[in-house]
């Protein structure tokens, strides 16, 4: 399953963030971006196995020079957000995550947004 939307990681989830009115823009960020790869994946018809392959494709930011994204490009994450919030994000698409057992996940600097899901 290919969702092409900029990852969200997982904020850290408190109490008050059930009922407090506006939510938090982090908490309001990441329930619009779980709603759109729930979307995803309906469309895609993809059902999540035991075993997952997720790969996190981070857009560089619009500040950076042409010359520094070109280097980039498909080269590792290696800030923040951390790799097991994005993890994290697959409560999402499956609800009951406790059977699966063996997860290999990525992150890299990309163009564009985009998740990609696979069974392995």
């Amino acid at each position: 399953m290919l969702a092409d939307i900029d990852p969200v990681a997982k904020p850290r989830m408190t109490r008050r963030d059930k009922w407090l009115s506006p939510p938090r823009k982090c908490v309001q960020k990441y329930r619009k971006f779980a709603d759109e790869l729930r979307q995803s994946v309906l469309y895609d018809e993809f059902i999540p196995g035991y075993r997952l392959t997720l790969e996190f494709h981070i857009p560089m930011p619009k500040s950076w020079s042409q010359k520094k994204k070109d280097a980039m490009v498909g080269k590792p994450h290696q800030q923040t957000p951390d790799l097991d919030n994005f993890i994290k994000s697959l409560d999402a698409i499956v609800p009951e995550d406790c059977g699966i057992w063996d997860i290999s996940a990525k992150k890299f600097w990309s163009e564009t947004g985009r998740i990609l899901v696979a069974n392995k």
